[in-house]
């Protein structure tokens, strides 16, 4: 196991910091680590009618459209199932009275302590007059078969960590 020597902040932003350890390693010499903090996020897998509950949307640092499930970033000791409620009903205009964990991911290990939530949604339903998303995400909800959205994940045309796990948990209940 490695033991923090000392730790300097390179960067403070809403959405991250930015850390600099140095470690000790298990051969006592000493290391450098770069690490992005981060609150966390949700991820939900919403299906109606067997279709996937997907939204499409530009993705500013990859510089293209994402499929992906409906998601959002945690506010500092948000409750991660009260968040992935919202995202829900805030992407999609659909909100649903029961959501299972499906498991806590991490996307980026080597350098990032972000924990994303996947859940899985049950009973959902549309909202009449949901809530309204963030003033600066432009999304278009997209409702795949979920046969169909397998089939973009294995031709790479959903490349999002989080949303290819969800579609193949999905998957894989369907075919069990």
């Amino acid at each position: 196991m490695e033991k923090k020597v000392d730790s300097t902040t390179l960067y403070e932003g809403k959405i991250i910091t930015v850390n600099k350890d140095h470690v000790e390693c298990p051969n006592k010499k000493i290391a450098t680590r770069e690490i992005v903090r981060h609150h966390g996020g949700v991820g939900i897998l919403a299906i109606v009618d067997d279709r996937i509950i997907l939204v499409k949307q530009y993705r500013y640092a990859y510089q293209q459209d994402l499929l992906e499930i409906p998601a959002g970033k945690l506010e500092k000791d948000e409750n991660p199932y009260d968040a992935g409620k919202r995202e829900l009903e805030e992407e999609t205009g659909y909100n649903c009275k029961t959501m299972n964990l499906i498991d806590q991911i991490y996307p980026t290990p080597g350098y990032c302590d972000e924990v994303i939530h996947l859940y899985e949604a049950n009973d959902i339903y549309k909202v009449d007059h949901p809530r309204d998303g963030d003033e600066d995400e432009f999304i278009d909800v997209i409702m795949l078969p979920i046969d169909e959205a397998y089939q973009k994940v294995l031709k790479h045309e959903i490349k999002d960590s989080k949303t290819i796990i969800a579609v193949m948990y999905a998957y894989i209940q369907k075919h069990v």
